[in-house]
Protein backbone atom coordinates (compact mmCIF):
# COMPACT_ATOMS: atom_id res chain seq x y z
CA UNK A 1 0.00 0.00 0.00
CA UNK A 2 1.27 3.47 -0.92
CA UNK A 3 1.30 6.29 1.60
CA UNK A 4 0.16 8.98 -0.85
CA UNK A 5 -1.42 9.04 -4.28
CA UNK A 6 -1.36 12.33 -6.20
CA UNK A 7 -3.84 12.02 -9.05
CA UNK A 8 -5.04 14.14 -11.94
CA UNK A 9 -2.13 16.58 -11.79
CA UNK A 10 -0.37 18.44 -14.59
CA UNK A 11 3.35 18.78 -15.15
CA UNK A 12 5.04 22.03 -16.18
CA UNK A 13 4.11 21.31 -19.82
CA UNK A 14 0.46 20.90 -18.74
CA UNK A 15 0.58 17.18 -19.48
CA UNK A 16 -1.11 14.64 -17.17
CA UNK A 17 0.97 13.36 -14.26
CA UNK A 18 0.33 11.17 -11.24
CA UNK A 19 2.61 10.05 -8.40
CA UNK A 20 2.76 7.33 -5.80
CA UNK A 21 4.79 8.02 -2.65
CA UNK A 22 5.87 5.42 -0.11
CA UNK A 23 8.24 5.65 2.88
CA UNK A 24 9.41 9.14 1.98
CA UNK A 25 10.36 8.19 -1.58
CA UNK A 26 8.72 8.51 -4.97
CA UNK A 27 7.58 5.01 -5.88
CA UNK A 28 6.08 5.64 -9.30
CA UNK A 29 5.44 8.47 -11.77
CA UNK A 30 3.14 8.15 -14.75
CA UNK A 31 0.52 10.00 -16.75
CA UNK A 32 -2.03 7.62 -15.21
CA UNK A 33 -1.63 5.10 -12.41
CA UNK A 34 -4.33 2.44 -12.10
CA UNK A 35 -5.49 0.11 -9.35
CA UNK A 36 -4.05 2.27 -6.58
CA UNK A 37 -4.42 1.55 -2.89
CA UNK A 38 -3.11 4.43 -0.77
CA UNK A 39 -3.57 5.80 2.72
CA UNK A 40 -4.13 9.31 1.38
CA UNK A 41 -5.15 10.69 -2.02
CA UNK A 42 -4.86 14.23 -3.34
CA UNK A 43 -7.04 14.71 -6.41
CA UNK A 44 -5.94 17.83 -8.30
CA UNK A 45 -8.74 17.58 -10.88
CA UNK A 46 -6.44 18.70 -13.72
CA UNK A 47 -6.23 22.15 -12.13
CA UNK A 48 -2.80 22.19 -10.46
CA UNK A 49 0.81 21.74 -11.52
CA UNK A 50 3.00 19.14 -9.86
CA UNK A 51 6.76 19.64 -9.86
CA UNK A 52 9.73 18.34 -7.96
CA UNK A 53 10.06 20.25 -4.70
CA UNK A 54 11.32 23.76 -5.23
CA UNK A 55 14.93 24.36 -4.23
CA UNK A 56 16.05 27.87 -3.28
CA UNK A 57 19.84 27.81 -3.58
CA UNK A 58 20.48 31.23 -2.02
CA UNK A 59 18.81 32.15 1.26
CA UNK A 60 19.97 33.52 4.62
CA UNK A 61 18.34 31.61 7.45
CA UNK A 62 20.74 31.38 10.39
CA UNK A 63 18.40 32.67 13.06
CA UNK A 64 21.13 33.76 15.47
CA UNK A 65 22.46 36.51 13.21
CA UNK A 66 21.44 40.12 13.72
CA UNK A 67 22.06 41.24 10.12
CA UNK A 68 20.69 38.69 7.66
CA UNK A 69 18.57 36.03 9.36
CA UNK A 70 15.31 34.13 9.10
CA UNK A 71 13.50 30.95 10.07
CA UNK A 72 14.17 28.35 7.34
CA UNK A 73 10.55 27.21 7.47
CA UNK A 74 9.30 30.74 6.77
CA UNK A 75 11.44 30.73 3.62
CA UNK A 76 10.77 27.08 2.92
CA UNK A 77 7.84 24.70 3.12
CA UNK A 78 5.36 27.45 4.04
CA UNK A 79 5.97 29.01 0.59
CA UNK A 80 6.27 25.90 -1.58
CA UNK A 81 10.04 25.60 -1.22
CA UNK A 82 11.00 22.17 0.10
CA UNK A 83 14.78 22.71 0.23
CA UNK A 84 16.80 25.79 1.10
CA UNK A 85 20.54 26.30 0.82
CA UNK A 86 21.90 29.00 3.08
CA UNK A 87 24.45 31.08 1.17
CA UNK A 88 27.34 31.61 3.55
CA UNK A 89 25.65 33.07 6.60
CA UNK A 90 27.98 30.98 8.73
CA UNK A 91 31.66 30.12 8.61
CA UNK A 92 33.82 27.57 10.39
CA UNK A 93 33.30 29.25 13.78
CA UNK A 94 29.49 29.05 13.85
CA UNK A 95 28.32 26.50 11.30
CA UNK A 96 28.01 23.84 14.02
CA UNK A 97 25.41 25.97 15.79
CA UNK A 98 23.59 26.58 12.52
CA UNK A 99 23.52 22.84 11.78
CA UNK A 100 22.13 22.07 15.24
CA UNK A 101 19.41 24.72 14.96
CA UNK A 102 18.15 23.37 11.63
CA UNK A 103 17.69 19.71 12.60
CA UNK A 104 14.11 20.18 13.81
CA UNK A 105 12.97 22.22 10.81
CA UNK A 106 10.39 20.76 8.44
CA UNK A 107 12.18 22.21 5.41
CA UNK A 108 15.33 20.51 4.12
CA UNK A 109 18.21 22.83 5.07
CA UNK A 110 21.74 22.78 3.62
CA UNK A 111 24.55 25.31 3.76
CA UNK A 112 27.32 26.89 1.78
CA UNK A 113 30.09 27.68 4.22
CA UNK A 114 31.49 31.20 4.14
CA UNK A 115 35.23 31.36 3.38
CA UNK A 116 35.48 33.73 6.35
CA UNK A 117 35.50 31.80 9.60
CA UNK A 118 33.05 34.31 11.10
CA UNK A 119 30.38 34.10 8.42
CA UNK A 120 28.29 37.24 8.01
CA UNK A 121 28.56 38.56 11.54
CA UNK A 122 29.32 41.94 10.01
CA UNK A 123 29.11 43.47 6.55
CA UNK A 124 32.90 43.21 6.12
CA UNK A 125 33.73 39.58 6.86
CA UNK A 126 36.44 39.57 4.16
CA UNK A 127 37.99 42.87 5.23
CA UNK A 128 40.55 40.98 7.33
CA UNK A 129 42.37 38.21 5.48
CA UNK A 130 43.26 36.55 8.79
CA UNK A 131 39.66 35.33 8.94
CA UNK A 132 40.34 33.01 6.00
CA UNK A 133 41.61 29.73 7.43
CA UNK A 134 41.82 26.61 5.27
CA UNK A 135 42.37 24.23 8.18
CA UNK A 136 39.21 25.40 9.98
CA UNK A 137 37.24 25.28 6.75
CA UNK A 138 38.39 21.72 6.02
CA UNK A 139 37.57 20.61 9.56
CA UNK A 140 34.01 21.94 9.23
CA UNK A 141 33.51 20.27 5.85
CA UNK A 142 34.79 16.99 7.30
CA UNK A 143 32.45 17.24 10.29
CA UNK A 144 29.30 18.06 8.28
CA UNK A 145 29.77 16.47 4.84
CA UNK A 146 26.04 16.01 4.24
CA UNK A 147 25.13 19.52 5.37
CA UNK A 148 27.83 21.67 3.73
CA UNK A 149 27.21 21.52 -0.02
CA UNK A 150 29.22 24.53 -1.25
CA UNK A 151 31.43 27.47 -0.35
CA UNK A 152 30.51 31.14 -0.55
CA UNK A 153 32.56 34.27 -1.17
CA UNK A 154 30.96 37.71 -1.08
CA UNK A 155 33.15 39.78 -3.37
CA UNK A 156 31.98 43.38 -3.31
CA UNK A 157 33.38 46.60 -1.88
CA UNK A 158 31.61 46.66 1.48
CA UNK A 159 32.63 43.07 2.19
CA UNK A 160 36.27 42.93 1.03
CA UNK A 161 36.99 46.56 2.04
CA UNK A 162 40.57 47.20 0.84
CA UNK A 163 41.42 43.61 -0.04
CA UNK A 164 40.21 43.79 -3.63
CA UNK A 165 40.24 40.51 -5.48
CA UNK A 166 42.46 38.71 -2.94
CA UNK A 167 39.65 36.97 -1.02
CA UNK A 168 38.37 35.41 -4.25
CA UNK A 169 41.87 34.22 -5.15
CA UNK A 170 42.01 32.62 -1.71
CA UNK A 171 38.55 31.09 -2.17
CA UNK A 172 39.67 29.43 -5.39
CA UNK A 173 42.75 28.12 -3.60
CA UNK A 174 40.56 26.74 -0.81
CA UNK A 175 38.27 25.11 -3.38
CA UNK A 176 41.24 23.40 -5.01
CA UNK A 177 42.82 22.22 -1.73
CA UNK A 178 39.68 20.87 -0.01
CA UNK A 179 39.64 17.09 -0.03
CA UNK A 180 36.04 17.22 -1.23
CA UNK A 181 35.15 19.26 -4.31
CA UNK A 182 32.50 21.86 -3.51
CA UNK A 183 30.89 24.39 -5.85
CA UNK A 184 31.82 28.02 -5.26
CA UNK A 185 29.13 30.70 -5.25
CA UNK A 186 30.42 34.25 -5.72
CA UNK A 187 28.38 37.30 -4.69
CA UNK A 188 29.00 40.25 -7.04
CA UNK A 189 28.05 43.87 -6.45
CA UNK A 190 29.61 47.26 -6.00
CA UNK A 191 33.21 47.74 -7.11
CA UNK A 192 36.09 47.44 -6.43
CA UNK A 193 36.88 44.75 -7.33
CA UNK A 194 35.68 45.03 -10.90
CA UNK A 195 33.32 42.42 -12.30
CA UNK A 196 35.85 41.78 -15.06
CA UNK A 197 38.47 40.82 -12.44
CA UNK A 198 36.02 38.53 -10.68
CA UNK A 199 34.89 36.68 -13.80
CA UNK A 200 38.46 36.22 -14.98
CA UNK A 201 39.19 34.20 -11.84
CA UNK A 202 35.97 32.19 -11.88
CA UNK A 203 35.91 28.80 -13.61
CA UNK A 204 33.34 26.68 -15.38
CA UNK A 205 30.85 25.47 -12.78
CA UNK A 206 31.40 28.39 -10.42
CA UNK A 207 28.18 30.23 -9.63
CA UNK A 208 27.82 34.00 -10.04
CA UNK A 209 24.87 35.12 -7.94
CA UNK A 210 23.12 38.51 -8.28
CA UNK A 211 23.72 38.20 -12.04
CA UNK A 212 20.94 40.67 -12.99
CA UNK A 213 21.68 43.49 -10.57
CA UNK A 214 21.32 47.05 -11.86
CA UNK A 215 24.68 48.34 -10.65
CA UNK A 216 27.36 49.99 -12.80
CA UNK A 217 29.61 47.05 -11.95
CA UNK A 218 27.01 44.72 -13.49
CA UNK A 219 26.69 42.87 -16.76
CA UNK A 220 25.55 45.83 -18.93
CA UNK A 221 27.77 48.54 -20.41
CA UNK A 222 26.79 52.22 -20.70
CA UNK A 223 24.96 51.46 -23.97
CA UNK A 224 22.86 48.66 -22.49
CA UNK A 225 24.84 45.94 -24.21
CA UNK A 226 26.12 42.81 -22.48
CA UNK A 227 29.78 43.37 -21.72
CA UNK A 228 32.07 41.19 -23.83
CA UNK A 229 33.76 39.52 -20.86
CA UNK A 230 30.34 38.68 -19.40
CA UNK A 231 29.31 36.92 -22.60
CA UNK A 232 32.66 35.11 -22.66
CA UNK A 233 32.23 33.95 -19.04
CA UNK A 234 28.69 32.78 -19.70
CA UNK A 235 29.79 30.79 -22.75
CA UNK A 236 32.73 29.37 -20.77
CA UNK A 237 30.31 27.83 -18.30
CA UNK A 238 30.07 30.22 -15.36
CA UNK A 239 26.65 29.55 -13.84
CA UNK A 240 24.37 32.59 -13.63
CA UNK A 241 22.12 32.63 -10.56
CA UNK A 242 19.47 35.31 -10.04
CA UNK A 243 19.89 35.85 -6.28
CA UNK A 244 17.15 38.51 -6.28
CA UNK A 245 17.61 40.02 -2.83
CA UNK A 246 16.99 43.52 -1.57
CA UNK A 247 19.49 45.10 -3.93
CA UNK A 248 20.28 42.68 -6.75
CA UNK A 249 17.52 42.23 -9.34
CA UNK A 250 16.71 44.79 -12.01
CA UNK A 251 13.92 44.27 -14.55
CA UNK A 252 15.77 46.11 -17.30
CA UNK A 253 19.01 44.20 -16.82
CA UNK A 254 17.17 40.87 -16.86
CA UNK A 255 15.21 41.92 -19.94
CA UNK A 256 18.34 42.86 -21.89
CA UNK A 257 20.04 39.62 -20.84
CA UNK A 258 17.10 37.63 -22.19
CA UNK A 259 17.32 39.48 -25.50
CA UNK A 260 20.95 38.36 -25.68
CA UNK A 261 19.89 34.78 -24.83
CA UNK A 262 21.87 35.02 -21.61
CA UNK A 263 19.54 33.01 -19.40
CA UNK A 264 19.93 32.29 -15.68
CA UNK A 265 20.64 28.68 -14.92
CA UNK A 266 19.09 28.98 -11.48
CA UNK A 267 16.52 31.21 -9.82
CA UNK A 268 17.10 32.02 -6.16
CA UNK A 269 15.62 34.59 -3.82
CA UNK A 270 18.45 35.73 -1.48
CA UNK A 271 15.62 35.94 1.02
CA UNK A 272 15.86 36.86 4.69
CA UNK A 273 13.36 38.22 7.17
CA UNK A 274 13.43 41.85 5.97
CA UNK A 275 12.95 41.33 2.22
CA UNK A 276 10.49 38.51 2.93
CA UNK A 277 8.31 40.68 5.12
CA UNK A 278 8.71 44.05 3.38
CA UNK A 279 9.76 43.07 -0.15
CA UNK A 280 10.74 43.26 -2.87
CA UNK A 281 11.39 39.50 -2.68
CA UNK A 282 8.53 38.19 -0.50
CA UNK A 283 8.86 34.56 -1.65
CA UNK A 284 9.88 32.24 -4.48
CA UNK A 285 6.45 32.53 -6.11
CA UNK A 286 6.92 36.28 -6.56
CA UNK A 287 10.31 35.69 -8.16
CA UNK A 288 8.76 33.16 -10.53
CA UNK A 289 6.08 35.71 -11.43
CA UNK A 290 8.80 38.21 -12.38
CA UNK A 291 10.45 35.76 -14.79
CA UNK A 292 7.06 34.87 -16.26
CA UNK A 293 6.44 38.59 -16.79
CA UNK A 294 9.75 38.83 -18.67
CA UNK A 295 8.64 36.12 -21.07
CA UNK A 296 10.02 32.91 -19.60
CA UNK A 297 7.72 29.89 -19.73
CA UNK A 298 6.90 27.96 -16.58
CA UNK A 299 8.52 24.93 -18.22
CA UNK A 300 11.75 26.95 -18.52
CA UNK A 301 11.59 28.18 -14.92
CA UNK A 302 10.88 24.89 -13.13
CA UNK A 303 14.35 23.40 -13.88
CA UNK A 304 15.88 26.62 -12.46
CA UNK A 305 14.38 25.75 -9.05
CA UNK A 306 14.54 21.95 -9.14
CA UNK A 307 16.91 19.84 -11.25
CA UNK A 308 19.64 22.44 -11.86
CA UNK A 309 20.30 23.53 -8.27
CA UNK A 310 20.09 19.87 -7.24
CA UNK A 311 22.78 19.01 -9.79
CA UNK A 312 24.97 22.03 -8.99
CA UNK A 313 25.04 21.24 -5.26
CA UNK A 314 25.16 17.46 -5.45
CA UNK A 315 21.67 16.78 -4.09
CA UNK A 316 21.55 13.47 -5.89
CA UNK A 317 18.08 12.37 -4.81
CA UNK A 318 16.32 15.69 -5.24
CA UNK A 319 15.18 17.91 -8.09
CA UNK A 320 13.34 15.35 -10.23
CA UNK A 321 10.04 13.49 -10.10
CA UNK A 322 11.61 10.08 -10.53
CA UNK A 323 11.23 6.67 -8.96
CA UNK A 324 13.58 6.29 -6.00
CA UNK A 325 14.05 10.02 -5.47
CA UNK A 326 13.14 11.82 -2.26
CA UNK A 327 9.42 12.55 -2.06
CA UNK A 328 9.87 16.32 -2.18
CA UNK A 329 7.07 17.77 -4.28
CA UNK A 330 5.54 21.21 -4.84
CA UNK A 331 1.95 21.55 -6.03
CA UNK A 332 0.86 24.95 -7.26
CA UNK A 333 -1.66 26.82 -9.39
CA UNK A 334 -1.15 29.47 -12.03
CA UNK A 335 -4.03 31.90 -11.94
CA UNK A 336 -5.09 35.11 -13.65
CA UNK A 337 -5.07 38.19 -11.45
CA UNK A 338 -3.53 41.62 -11.08
CA UNK A 339 -0.40 42.26 -9.05
CA UNK A 340 2.29 44.92 -8.88
CA UNK A 341 5.83 43.54 -8.92
CA UNK A 342 8.80 45.60 -7.77
CA UNK A 343 12.47 45.03 -8.54
CA UNK A 344 15.39 45.87 -6.27
CA UNK A 345 15.65 49.41 -7.63
CA UNK A 346 12.02 50.33 -7.02
CA UNK A 347 10.89 49.84 -10.63
CA UNK A 348 7.38 48.41 -10.89
CA UNK A 349 5.58 46.27 -13.45
CA UNK A 350 2.06 44.86 -13.47
CA UNK A 351 1.49 41.16 -14.01
CA UNK A 352 -1.71 39.29 -14.71
CA UNK A 353 -0.22 35.87 -13.99
CA UNK A 354 -0.06 34.71 -10.38
CA UNK A 355 1.72 31.68 -8.92
CA UNK A 356 -0.07 30.14 -5.95
CA UNK A 357 1.51 27.19 -4.08
CA UNK A 358 -1.02 24.75 -2.61
CA UNK A 359 1.03 21.96 -1.05
CA UNK A 360 4.61 21.36 -0.02
CA UNK A 361 5.49 17.70 0.33
CA UNK A 362 8.78 17.12 2.16
CA UNK A 363 9.98 13.55 2.50
CA UNK A 364 6.44 12.36 1.87
CA UNK A 365 4.90 14.62 4.54
CA UNK A 366 2.14 16.84 3.20
CA UNK A 367 1.82 20.47 4.27
CA UNK A 368 -1.00 22.62 2.93
CA UNK A 369 -0.33 26.27 2.14
CA UNK A 370 -2.66 29.21 2.59
CA UNK A 371 -5.30 27.45 4.64
CA UNK A 372 -6.22 24.75 2.11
Amino acid sequence: MADLYIKNGLNEYLEPIELLITNGKIERVSSKIRNVVADKTIDLERQSIVSAGWIDDHVHCYEKLTLYYDDPDEDGYKTGVTTVIDAGSTGANNIKDFYTRTRDKLTNVYAMINISETGILAQDELGDMRRLNLQKLQAAVDEYPDFIVGIKARISKSVVVSNGINPLVEAKYFQMKLNKHLPLMVHVGTNPPELSEIMTIMDKGDIMTHCFNGKTNGILDENDNIKDFVQDGYEHGIIFDVGHGTDSFNFHTAEIAKQYKLYPETLSTDIYHHNREDGPVYDMSTCIEKLLLLGYKISEIIPMITSRPAKNFGLSRKGLLKSGYDADVTIFDIKHGRKELTDSNGNTRITDTLVKPKYSIVGGNVYSIGGI
